[in-house]
């Protein structure tokens, strides 16, 4: 099994993503989602948690050289910091936005101007947050070497959003490997894997 699929299937066997076409989840931007994807829960997993780190060392590899990893406030945070300790290297997150007290900041830790710096995510859905530090990290005077996230779900808005940056971004999987996999461990039937499909096509008018 590849590491894509392996990871697809981990996920939903900790039940990090929840797949409800019958019952639709809501997310924030008020899109009705057959699909809810939360990979902060794969942190109390140990084993799950391992095995992704490791996944990510390997994906970075592809980015280098660089000289520090970023973390994209909140969920890619822990993420960002477990893959820059396995890595040896210097860590640092980007807030959404800047600190309403103290120093102020938009990014914490330590940042010179000209390194390059690796950004971790744990989704991409419309590539927003992702852009949104890139952008504060370059405003900064780092130079972005691309983003890594755990999973995508491949929306047509996010690529051309990241072209539109001119960054590039990588992830460990994505939506079309975990519906192939749900359907084999049969989580989802034939008939509700094609309705999931058509979700993403056009999400916003789904439901």
């Amino acid at each position: 099994m590849s590491a894509e699929r392996e990871i697809a299937k981990k996920l939903l066997q900790i039940k990090a993503i929840k797949l409800s076409p019958q019952k639709p989840f809501t997310w924030a931007s008020g899109w009705r989602s057959p699909i809810y994807c939360d990979n902060r829960t794969l942190l109390s997993f140990p084993e799950v948690r391992s095995f992704v780190i490791d996944q990510f060392v390997a994906a970075s590899k592809g980015f280098e050289p660089f000289d520090a990893v970023a973390g994209v406030a909140t969920a890619g945070i822990p993420h960002g910091a477990l893959l820059a300790d396995r890595l040896q290297s210097p860590f640092i997150y980007v807030r959404s936005k800047v600190k309403s007290h103290g120093r102020q900041n938009r990014i914490e830790g330590k940042l010179d101007k000209g390194q390059r710096v690796l950004v971790i995510e744990d989704l991409i859905s419309t590539g927003g947050s992702s852009i949104e530090a890139v952008e504060a990290l370059r405003e900064a005077g780092a130079e972005v070497v691309g983003v890594l996230a755990i999973f995508t779900y491949g929306f047509d808005r996010a690529v051309q959003s990241f072209a539109e940056a001119d960054c590039s971004f990588q992830t460990l999987s994505n939506y079309d490997i975990l519906l192939a996999e749900a359907a084999d461990q049969k989580y989802i039937t034939a008939e509700e894997q094609q309705l999931l499909a058509k979700w993403r096509k056009s999400p916003e008018t789904w439901s």
